[in-house]
């Protein structure tokens, strides 16, 4: 009877993978990855962040296997990623060399280097364009010819620019750290524990979802939590990847390798808090909430530089300053599985409160 089930269900899964198939391809219309990378910056870009693997194709690759579904595509990019061999880990990157396509402040009107404003959609009109519809390779060969010819001509040099921030601390309004170079936790080699380290948490911000991280951020700005920040700055942009030598980690950095270059977004957030100098005397002072992730995607960095002074300042009795609620619950991959195992088979558990319930009816456990 085991073997006649086991096959049963075999069949059924293997019915059920053809089905699948079926529903991608049955209006006979195929996408191709490169379109995917072309036309869906951002969605490769929320990919990779929440895989934590940056690589856009393998991230199209598998948008495309997932049709589409965020949490099905970051979860094939993080099976993926779990096969890979880690042979060396990279220099500390410096994002005051990023190669800037976007830099704004709403602290300041003027910055030095000025407002950068790039692309994004934060000025655009929220009216669907029905020439979409009909938009042509030609019309697109043309647009862009016009705009590389107007737009593109004075780009050619570098821009790189000091943070905001720097300037700040020049005037003694934020304390100067000094440089920590001890090796991040890693919470994909080491299972996450409390009381969490900084590391760990900006970690699982940067891998977690989107949706959660935004709306957790959002509930700290309702009331939910004590953190209002300014945003200071808002970087997008190349930052260069470079190794060191085997076996020769924190030596000269001038015999490192340049390996490629990934973009990011970068926050950093002004926060005041009053600070107890004296027993009785308080001081206002500001402190940095901080956020990063693969690719363009602001508001998730905006939320998680929220959510890591919330979590800085863990004695607030709210929920958005509790880690264990907010790092165990912002997980794309560990919330929608244990979400999905409510559709797997729980019959025995189930029959046994039926049970339970028929048998208070029937007065069982009467005395």
């Amino acid at each position: 009877m085991g073997y006649v089930a086991v096959k049963g269900g075999t069949e059924a899964i293997e019915a059920s993978i053809d089905r699948l198939k079926y529903e991608r391809l049955k209006e006979k219309s195929i996408i191709e990855v490169e379109t995917i990378l072309a036309t869906m910056r951002q969605l490769v870009d929320q990919v990779m962040s929440e895989a934590s693997l940056y690589n856009p194709y393998l991230a199209a690759l598998a948008i495309k296997q997932a049709e589409g579904s965020m949490e099905e595509a970051v979860f094939l990019l993080r099976a993926h990623r779990s096969t890979l061999p880690r042979r060396y880990y990279s220099r500390t990157i410096e994002t005051a060399s990023m190669f800037v396509e976007r830099r704004i402040s709403a602290s300041f009107k003027d910055i030095p280097g000025g407002q950068i404003l790039g692309a994004t959609y934060d000025y655009t009109h929220r009216l669907l364009d029905f020439n979409l519809i009909y938009e042509t390779k030609a019309e697109i060969e043309r647009w862009l010819e016009q705009f590389q010819d107007v737009q593109l001509e004075d780009t050619d040099e570098l821009l790189f620019f000091p943070k905001v921030v720097d300037y700040l601390r020049e005037e003694g309004l934020f304390e100067t750290y000094p440089f920590d170079d001890q090796l991040p936790d890693d919470v994909t080699k080491r299972s996450l524990s409390f009381p969490s380290s900084r590391s760990e948490r900006l970690q699982v911000l940067t891998r977690g979802q989107t949706g959660a991280v935004t709306s957790l951020g959002y509930a700290s700005l309702r009331g939910y939590g004590q953190v209002h920040p300014t945003v200071g700055e808002v970087r997008v942009g190349s930052v260069p990847i470079y190794v060191s030598p085997p076996h020769e980690a924190g030596e000269d950095k001038d015999e490192d390798y340049y390996i490629g270059e990934i973009t990011i977004t970068e926050v950093e957030s002004f926060v005041p808090v009053m600070k107890e100098i004296d027993k009785k005397t308080k001081e206002l002072q500001f402190e940095i909430g901080y956020g990063a992730c693969f690719g363009q995607n602001e508001t998730k960095a905006i939320a998680m530089s929220i959510l890591d002074q919330c979590l800085e300042n863990n004695q607030a009795p709210y929920p958005t300053h509790d880690e264990e609620f907010v790092l165990l619950h912002i997980d794309s991959v560990e919330s929608t599985g244990f979400i999905s195992h409510l559709k797997l088979p729980h019959y025995v558990t189930f029959q046994s409160k039926l049970d339970s319930i028929r048998n208070v009816k029937k007065g069982g456990n009467e005395t």
